[in-house]
C-alpha cells in the first residue's frame, strides 16, 4: 500500500485527506491511501516516518512549513529561496522538500489579475506568505507585509489608512483569520477604503467566502478564495510523488 499524508496541528478538518481519498477512489488507485498526521511538535516527524514504512510523501501545513526545513535531506530551488516547504517526497529514508503553494497561488491569482494591480499588501508573515512573496516578485508586483507590530519592512494593522489601501489594490490574506470554525473573524483593515479597483485574495478555502472576502465584495472588489490554489498544489504534489 502506497501511503501519503498531511502533517500539521491542529488538523480538525482537512482539504487534503478528502481530496486525495476521493481522487484515489475516482481513479481506481486502490493501492494508495492518504492520512492526517496531527503532531504537536515537528520533532515527532522522524518517529512518524520511522513508524510508517510505506509512507512516500507528505504535505505540510500550519505551523510547520518553515520548521520542517531542518529535517530535509534536499531542498528544491524554490524552497531554498523562500525558506518554506509544503510538500515532501520520501525516498529511501531521505526527505526531499518542495513548495507547491507557489504554482497554486500564481495560477489562481493571475486569472483575475489586472494591469493596475501593481502594489500589494500581504496580511500575515508566516510560511504561506513566503510563497506569495515569491510569486509577487516574479510578477513584478511591489508588496509590503502587514502584521500586528510595525517594523522597517512591515506595516502594522493600526497604520493602515485610506492612502495606503488606495495605493495597494491587491490584498492577500495569509493569516488563519476567518477560517472555520472561527468564521466571524477577519483581518482588521479599513474595508471602507476598498473600491472596485481592488482584488482580495484569501488563502483560506473553508468557508468559501470568508468575512474578509465578504467585506471586499460589499465594496465591489474582485475576490478569490484559496480552493483553486489548494487543488492545483495538491495535483502538483501528486506529480512530485510519482516522479522517478
Amino acid at each position: 500500500m502506497r501511503q501519503f499524508g498531511l502533517i500539521g496541528y491542529p488538523l480538525s478538518h482537512s482539504f487534503s485527506k478528502t481530496y486525495f481519498t476521493e481522487k484515489f477512489e475516482k481513479e481506481a488507485l486502490f493501492n494508495c491511501c492518504y492520512e492526517n498526521f496531527s503532531i504537536t511538535s515537528i520533532t515527532k516527524l522522524t518517529g512518524l516516518i520511522n513508524n510508517n514504512a510505506f509512507l512516500e510523501g507528505l504535505n505540510i501545513t500550519i505551523p510547520y512549513k518553515e520548521q520542517v526545513l531542518a529535517f530535509l535531506s534536499q531542498q528544491s530551488e524554490i524552497v531554498q529561496k523562500i525558506k518554506a516547504c509544503n510538500c515532501i517526497k520520501i525516498r529511501k529514508g531521505s526527505l526531499i522538500g518542495y513548495n507547491t503553494d507557489v504554482i497554486g497561488f500564481e495560477i489562481s491569482l493571475k486569472k483575475q489579475l489586472l494591469s493596475h494591480h501593481t502594489k500589494a499588501l500581504i496580511l500575515g508573515t508566516g510560511g504561506a506568505g513566503k510563497a506569495v512573496e515569491y510569486v509577487l516578485t516574479k510578477l513584478g508586483i511591489k508588496y509590503r507585509y502587514v502584521s500586528r507590530e510595525a517594523s522597517f519592512e512591515n506595516y502594522s494593522y493600526a497604520e493602515l489608512n485610506s492612502s495606503i489601501v488606495e495605493e495597494h489594490t491587491l490584498i492577500i490574506n495569509t493569516t488563519p483569520l476567518g477560517m472555520y470554525p472561527d468564521v466571524n473573524t477577519y483581518p482588521p483593515i479599513p474595508y471602507e477604503c476598498l473600491t472596485k479597483r481592488h482584488y482580495l485574495f484569501d488563502a483560506i478555502y473553508n468557508p468559501g467566502k470568508t468575512m474578509f472576502l465578504q467585506k471586499g465584495e460589499a465594496q465591489e472588489a474582485l475576490i478569490q478564495n484559496g480552493l483553486e490554489m489548494l487543488i492545483i498544489q495538491a495535483e502538483e504534489s501528486w506529480k512530485i510523488w510519482n516522479e522517478t
